[in-house]
């Protein structure tokens, strides 16, 4: 396992799907495969038709500035670009295949705009790599007599055509890992429809890791992975592992203008505390509509992350999780003597926190403002009389709190309060 520390320090990450898709207002890539069950809002069409939609494309070189510019004010730490989804389009000017904006853009290079962008922000840079490639002669491409895409039943490759697709998969990662800087994390995807030894996987890891020797590799390569990745859900006991949830602000991970289902902002910053809370990160996915602008409703939700980031991002960087769910009814996160309870409901009572050393609490503040709070404590009489240091509850009186969520810092006097 190669998990590195800002990985687990940055909590919080932008994923990006952006593709020729997004010009016609499609989800990526499943709409040429005749739709995805996870994925209501997706379409179903011709394979010509869906890849006949690249030609005359002309991505904005200056969309990921945009991207990356709102990522960073929202709190963000990491980004993770899709540089070719399942269906085969690249969007930097691969010299390996024949799909991408080589052919349909001549001198755009999307990947190299959305690197600098992140290293001017000071964000980690991530590459999505999808293993299958749905246009790919050799993989073999997908065509409308293999409808419905069922899984487990793929088109097969012979011999011949495997040993030179093998070829253009190591001959696109090897660009992608050495033609733009250090790389820090790797975003696979479509491993699923071909099996360990197919891929080689230990080959193509160690080929990877040759390359960029820092960088970490999701769980989505069989056999493989520093971390893993639930896809829109938030697991309800944290895995033992480096983990993080990738998940759509609606239910499309392409521009879909008919999918209004929206997450408020509200919701998707409880999900962030979730997350923190369990010691995993989130990375929040962004569908830039096809001239690479940020929707109206995700810019609106980025930028509400932004001003509760500002106030509360202390409680989330750089934390690990803290109390069991018995002693607060919420997530809780900590750091170094510091304790952060995450409200995410309005108490109609003082909030509670169970078993902690309460003789070692200095004092407990509201995280965006400093306000300091009034707090009783409760401890066993016999502990009292004998002036026994054990766990006690602290009871917190609450005035008012954020609309989103109230952050409480309970601080103590040493590391040993729990």
């Amino acid at each position: 396992m190669a998990v590195q520390d800002w990985f687990v320090d940055a909590r919080f990450g932008l994923f990006v799907h952006w593709g020729h898709y997004a010009r016609s207002g499609w989800e990526a890539s499943w709409p040429l495969v005749g739709g995805g069950v996870v994925l209501p809002m997706g379409q179903s069409m011709n394979v010509d038709i869906y890849h006949a939609n690249a030609a005359g494309w002309v991505p904005d070189m200056d969309a990921p500035e945009r991207w990356v510019a709102a990522a960073a004010a929202a709190g963000m730490r990491y980004a993770v670009l899709t540089t070719r989804h399942h269906d085969g389009y690249a969007l930097w000017p691969s010299k390996f295949g024949e799909h991408g904006v080589a052919v349909t853009a001549p001198g755009v290079d999307i990947v190299r705009a959305f690197a600098d962008a992140c290293r001017r922000h000071g964000l980690k840079l991530g590459f999505y790599y999808s293993l299958s490639d749905w246009f790919h002669a050799d993989y073999p491409a997908y065509v409308d007599a293999n409808r419905p895409y069922l899984f487990g039943q793929y088109p097969a490759a012979t011999e011949t055509q495997w040993a030179s697709y093998q070829v253009y998969l190591r001959g696109q990662l090897t660009e992608l890992l050495t033609e733009y800087g250090q790389v820090d994390l790797l975003w696979f995807d479509g491993g699923w429809e071909r099996s360990a030894d197919q891929w080689d996987t230990p080959g193509l890891e160690a080929m990877i890791r040759g390359l960029q020797p820092d960088i970490m590799i999701n769980d989505r390569m069989p056999h493989c992975g520093d971390f893993i990745t639930p896809e829109q859900f938030v697991p309800a006991v944290p895995p033992v592992c480096a983990w993080e949830t990738c998940l759509t602000m609606n239910k499309s991970w392409g521009w879909n203008p008919t999918d209004q289902h929206y997450k408020s902002p509200a919701s998707l910053v409880h999900t962030l505390c979730e997350v923190t809370g369990r010691g995993g990160n989130l990375l929040l996915n962004i569908s830039p509509d096809g001239d690479g602008n940020i929707p109206a409703p995700q810019a609106q939700r980025l930028k509400a992350f932004g001003g509760w980031m500002e106030e509360n991002g202390n409680s989330v960087r750089g934390t690990n999780p803290a109390l069991a769910p018995w002693q607060f009814y919420g997530p809780t996160s900590r750091r170094g003597t510091d304790v952060f309870c995450y409200l995410l409901m309005h108490p109609v009572a003082p909030v509670s926190v169970r078993g902690v050393k309460v003789r070692h609490v200095k004092r407990v503040v509201v995280e965006a403002t400093g306000q300091e709070l009034a707090f009783e404590t409760r401890i066993p009489v016999l502990d009292e009389m004998l002036g026994l240091d054990g766990a006690g509850e602290l009871l917190i009186t609450v005035p008012n709190c954020d609309p989103v969520a109230t952050v409480l810092r309970i601080e103590f006097d040493s590391e040993d309060n729990m």
